[in-house]
């Protein structure tokens, strides 16, 4: 069998469940490596309270985004919830708890929607409410983001 055919038959038999909650188990794991691997080259992440103009294409830049509220965290869990497909569209709700050493702590509800092509999330939309994090972060959170590296920032305004 040729490479190109294990492939793709290696593409077909991995469901849209498999590829969309392998990355969250990467992601709450911080196993950004692996999380990479369920994201296509051009997959578009944008956190929708923010808005299109602010989100992240494709692996290096999306890990260079979510690294920000993540990487300095004493502890981030997410926990699984519904997840709902249709073709090759998911939508996953779920949530998050995230703790910081300083002793503060926010959970976190998420409804996640993916396109899933190939094997590979091609689109990532998190809706949340973005004031359960700010009520419950310390005061240097917002300042950390303020002066974090923004070079993933990518406008997807039209595309999403």
């Amino acid at each position: 069998m040729s490479a190109e055919t294990e492939l793709s038959m290696s593409t077909e038999t991995v469901s849209i469940e498999d590829v969309v909650l392998g990355m969250w188990r990467a992601l709450s794991a911080r196993d950004w490596e692996g999380l990479k691997t369920h994201l296509s080259d051009d997959c578009i992440y944008l956190d929708m309270p923010v808005g299109p103009a602010a989100a992240a294409k494709g692996p290096d830049d999306i890990v260079k985004r979510l690294k920000i509220g993540l990487e300095p965290l004493a502890s981030y869990e997410n926990f699984d919830g519904l997840l709902v497909e249709n073709g090759s569209d998911a939508m996953y709700e779920h949530h998050e708890e995230w703790h910081w050493a300083s002793g503060e702590s926010a959970v976190l509800r998420f409804v996640s929607v993916h396109r899933v092509s190939g094997g590979k999330i091609t689109l990532w939309k998190d809706y949340w409410d973005m004031s359960a994090l700010a009520n419950h972060a310390p005061p240097s959170w917002l300042e950390d983001f303020a002066t974090a590296d923004m070079s993933w920032v990518y406008d997807a305004t039209g595309e999403v």
